[in-house]
Parts: structure tokens; sequence; C-alpha cells
């Protein structure tokens, strides 16, 4: 046989001893048995949580995130966060969202939290096909960051109140707190920045178009990041924020009126009417900006949320031995179990 054969081999055999599995098989990473977390003495007691009827019961904290293989270790990370600060984790229940896979992520979620109340749910992506338009950072484009859009519509009826969570974000406080906020009438409430340049998150051809640009009059709309967000879905659904936020995505596809995913047609049609939260709820950023990526540091004040937005996440600067100075704060919550390849030891 000839050089460029065995070269051939020689190479695919070097990819394969060292790739992670995943990345060669498509196998879910594995993670780490998180320990079983027991309510306090202070806990109202609840009766089974995976039973629907009892959506409705006051005690019970609702969660949603998403799951997929390129973030499911930031998700199981979150998850474990939460769990560990809380001071009734057995009062927590998780809602899902998923495209696919969904045999092989709930088993993940199964071996990793045994005690987890939780429900998977598909996204069909058909519901946001040929809504998605192109945006400066390829993540932004996935249909999965859209399914936050959709929790009135895929979850029971009977849960009526939601924290969105994104998977890149960990929890050092407990999460009764945030919600137990008063969305004071509002769908929504979320930390809120007036501070940042608000007419930065669209083009000019929106400002320029009073068509566009009237759509804040009366509102004095502040930037606020979806990734944390306490959600009145009664309210949601009863003002059919789902139609508006569709709207707004239409329009995008055909005009071009903005560049980040997700974000804007939240800010269209909530910004100046949102209930503000705490800063401490979101200390965001701590990914960089969505092109570089770089260090950042925290926001002034306390903290009771780290959030990762941006272009770097804390798994990847650790695997790549060049972590930022705040992923050591993420890294006691990761539960991935590395292959002996990757170990530290």
């Amino acid at each position: 046989m000839p050089p460029e054969y065995y070269l051939l081999i020689f190479f695919i055999l070097a990819v394969s001893v060292h790739s992670p599995a995943n990345a060669i098989s498509g196998d879910l990473p594995s993670f780490r048995e998180a320990p079983a977390f027991r309510n306090g003495r202070d806990c109202r007691k609840t009766t089974s949580h995976n039973n629907n009827n009892n959506h409705h019961h006051p005690s019970i904290i609702h969660i949603a995130m998403t799951l997929d293989a390129t973030y499911l270790r930031g998700s199981i990370a979150a998850v474990f966060s939460v769990l560990q600060h809380t001071s009734c984790p057995e009062n927590i229940v998780f809602h899902f969202l998923a495209t696919h896979r969904r045999t092989d992520l709930r088993r993940t979620i199964l071996t990793t939290f045994p005690y987890l109340s939780f429900h998977l749910y598909h996204f069909d992506t058909n519901l946001v096909r040929g809504k998605i338009s192109s945006s400066i950072r390829q993540a932004l484009d996935q249909p999965l960051n859209y399914a936050r859009i959709y929790l009135a519509e895929l979850l029971p009826s009977t849960v009526t109140r939601i924290i969105y969570f994104d998977s890149d974000l960990i929890v050092v406080d407990d999460v009764v707190k945030l919600w137990d906020i008063n969305l004071g009438g509002h769908v929504l409430g979320a930390p809120e920045y007036c501070h940042a340049n608000f007419t930065h998150y669209f083009t000019p051809k929106f400002w320029s178009s009073p068509l566009f640009s009237k759509s804040f009059n009366g509102r004095d709309p502040c930037y606020f990041n979806t990734g944390v967000m306490v959600i009145d879905l009664w309210k949601w659904r009863e003002g059919k924020c789902t139609k508006k936020l569709e709207t707004w995505m239409r329009i995008q596809k055909r005009y071009r009126i903005y560049e980040l995913g997700s974000l804007p047609p939240f800010l269209l049609v909530f910004a100046g009417d949102v209930e503000g939260v705490e800063h401490r709820w979101n200390q965001h950023g701590l990914g960089g900006d969505n092109l570089e990526g770089l260090c950042r540091d925290l926001h002034s004040g306390p903290v009771s949320l780290l959030h990762w937005s941006g272009k770097g996440k804390p798994w990847l600067r650790l695997d790549s031995r060049r972590p930022c100075p705040l992923d050591s704060l993420w890294a006691p919550y990761d539960l991935f179990r590395h292959a002996p390849l990757f170990s530290d030891s």
C-alpha cells in the first residue's frame, strides 16, 4: 500500500485516541452522581412533584431550562448549584426542553440526579422554521435558543409561574428568593440595566423607521438579559405574548432590524414593562462579548447568580487550561466525569 494510506490510518487512530468519546460516537458526556439534597425542617411538604395535578401547589418552585449535548455540562452544573443552595430542594421541579435524544438526556438526568423531580418536553424545531435569522454568533441561531418563547405552550396550563435559566450559569443563593418576587402585574421580571446603550441592540434601519421605532412609544425601555427571567405564564398566555414575539421575528427576516438572536424580540415586546429584579440575580457577561469571549470581572454589588453569557464558556476554558479567574467559581459545580486521558492527576 502507498505511504499515504498508512499516514491516513495513523491520523484516524490519533484522532480517535485524543478526542472525547462523544465527538466520535455521538454519546452524551458522563457525569458523577450528585448527592441527595433534602428539605430543611421549615419546608412545606408536597405530594409527588411529577404529578401534573400538583403543579399548582404554592410550595413548588418551577424552573425551566433547555438541554442539548453542546451545553449539557453547563446545564448539569446549573441544576447542581440550584439544589445545593436552596433550603427546600425537594420542592423544586425542573422543566427541561430538548429537540432530540430525549431518551439519552432523560437517562443522563436520572443517573446524575436520582432524586430530582423533573419533566422533559420535546421542542419541535418546526415552530421556528423560517423565523430565525442569522446573528453575530452561530450559537445564538440554534432553534433551541428560541424555546423560551414557547414555554407557555409547551408546559401544562397548571404551571402558571416559571423561572427560566440559561445553561451557562450557577446559582449561589436560595432560589426561593428569586421565585418569591412580586411581579407587580407585569408578565415577567428580570434584572434591568438602564445604563446600557439601548440603541445598540437594533440596526439604524430600525431607528430610522417611524413604523418600527414607535413601538417603544410610551415606554422607557431598558436592556435586560433573557437568561434569567421570572415569568407569569398565565398573563403571558392571556396577552398572547408568543404571537407578539413571532411577529417581530418575521419582521426581522424581512427587514433585518437587529443582529442578536432571540434577545431583541423580547426587548421589543417587554422592555419598559418589566418588573426590575436585583442585579445580584444576574451577574451576566462573564463569558465576555459575542466575538472574542475575553475574561471579565464581576459587576459591583452582591452576587446570587453568576452567568457566563457571551462566547466564553467556563468548561471550555477550563479544559483548554486557559481559564479566566472567575471560572474557578464555576468549577466546583462541574460533575463531568473526565476520562483518564484528560484527568488532572
